[in-house]
């Protein structure tokens, strides 16, 4: 599938993607992207979350594949089984957090349980070995859950501005081989 033949949804994590970040790059960058607006970026509601991901799917035109990284990742699991009727053809999940981490910050207990249910649609997760909120393996095991391609990224910390990935070319490289696979 060509980029133009579908609406990219971007879905930022905890605190939205800033400026800088590849998510807002890749936003600006691409004709049929956009960022998925959620009411609260700071204290959120995984159910409202998760809806808003719904309608935004519902609202697109043409085919969607989402494009998530952090609490996003976890919001798209929460969505899934309303994304099951074929318009989402795929996912690139990027550093979902552990939410089952010692120190979770409070505004992030309601998303627990994480949904483990594999995803209705093939997707790509990519994990860091040095990310602060995910250890390798966690992602790995969410990974397995989902259903979901895995790839380590190597020593990239969060994969944000903070660990230098505000371009971050490799995950354009890797977002371009799922779209050719959809």
């Amino acid at each position: 599938m060509r980029i133009a033949e579908a609406e990219i949804l971007i879905l930022p994590g905890l605190g939205n993607s800033g400026p800088g970040h590849w998510q807002v790059r890749w936003a600006e960058k691409m004709s049929t992207a956009a960022i998925v607006e959620q009411a609260d970026w700071h204290e959120p509601d995984p159910d409202d979350w998760a809806d808003t991901i719904v309608k935004a799917v519902e609202l697109a035109s043409r085919p969607v594949v989402l494009v998530a990284h952090s609490l996003g990742c976890i919001a798209v699991a929460r969505a899934a089984a309303r994304l099951a009727d074929g318009k989402v053809r795929g996912a690139l999940l990027v550093a979902p957090p552990d939410l089952e981490r010692a120190n979770l910050p409070d505004e992030l207990l309601d998303f627990l349980p994480i949904c483990r249910e594999p995803l209705p649609f093939p997707s790509l997760l990519v994990a860091s070995s040095t990310d602060p909120y995910c250890a390798l393996e966690r992602g790995a095991d969410l990974a397995a859950a989902w259903g979901s391609d895995f790839h380590q990224a190597g020593a990239a910390g969060h994969i944000n501005v903070a660990s230098g990935h505000g371009p971050w070319p490799e995950g354009l490289l890797m977002f371009t081989r799922l779209m050719q696979r959809l």
